[in-house]
């Protein structure tokens, strides 16, 4: 199993604690800051988030109902691993899902929201052009602010919930893909978020599906061939 790293995650204060400790974490796993098969200890998480264990422990039960962690037998929790059967299967479920919010919510645009779209589109950029190890952070939440901006306008209070589960699901598994597009040499991700953009300009609900599918598949794509070249587990 995969070594307990350390993790960045911000101190909570004292009021509404079980809940504030519940969004600190889903925070971490949606932005991908623990990675897949990762071993968690509540001691280790509860001095992180300087609390007591009993709202982590709390918290972690929450997690492990919405499939975004997982209880062994031994007593202890981790991150789901990343095996070929969890990517084919979330990968459905997001095209299914994400394929049809984009498709409702490229009728809704409007030009104040197309030109915030662009907007963390040119951050997002920018970004890139300089990326490191220490802008990761920075680049995951922009990439997840892009997505959920055009989401949020579909006008279904069902979907949002639903892709936020799959976000908190999938976050481990695309922040490492992040890694392996680096050691690729992948850095043409900006073209397929310009191709969703074009679509939504044009209020085309399949040219919008169409992009978003390209864009979605190709980090699970890459860690897809990661995985298989290491074994079938990364």
């Amino acid at each position: 199993m995969a070594e307990e790293p350390s993790v960045g995650l911000a101190p909570v204060g004292r009021e509404t604690v079980q809940d504030r400790v519940y969004a600190e974490l889903r925070r971490a796993l949606i932005g991908g800051r623990f990675a897949p098969a990762q071993v968690l200890t509540i001691r280790t998480l509860a001095d992180a988030l300087m609390t007591s264990t009993m709202p982590v422990r709390e918290a972690i039960g929450r997690l492990i109902t919405e499939q975004a962690l997982e209880a062994l037998p031994n007593r202890t929790i981790r991150v789901p691993p990343a095996t070929l059967a969890r990517l084919d299967d979330l990968l459905r479920a997001r095209i299914l899902i994400e394929g049809e919010a984009i498709a409702l919510a490229a009728s809704r645009m409007t030009p104040q929201l197309l030109a915030e779209i662009r907007g963390v589109m040119v951050e997002w950029e920018a970004l890139r052009m300089g990326a490191d190890a220490t802008s990761v952070d920075r680049e995951v939440a922009l990439n997840q602010g892009f997505h959920f901006a055009i989401y949020r306008a579909c006008g279904s209070d069902i979907l949002m919930p639903m892709i936020e589960s799959l976000w908190l699901q999938s976050g481990p598994c695309t922040r490492a893909a992040i890694f392996v597009f680096a050691e690729a040499g992948e850095r043409d991700s900006a073209r397929y978020h310009h191709a969703i953009l074009a679509a939504l300009d044009q209020g085309d609900a399949d040219a919008a599906r169409a992009a978003l599918v390209a864009d979605i598949s190709r980090p699970f794509a890459f860690l897809r061939t990661r995985i298989q070249a290491d074994g079938g587990t990364a």
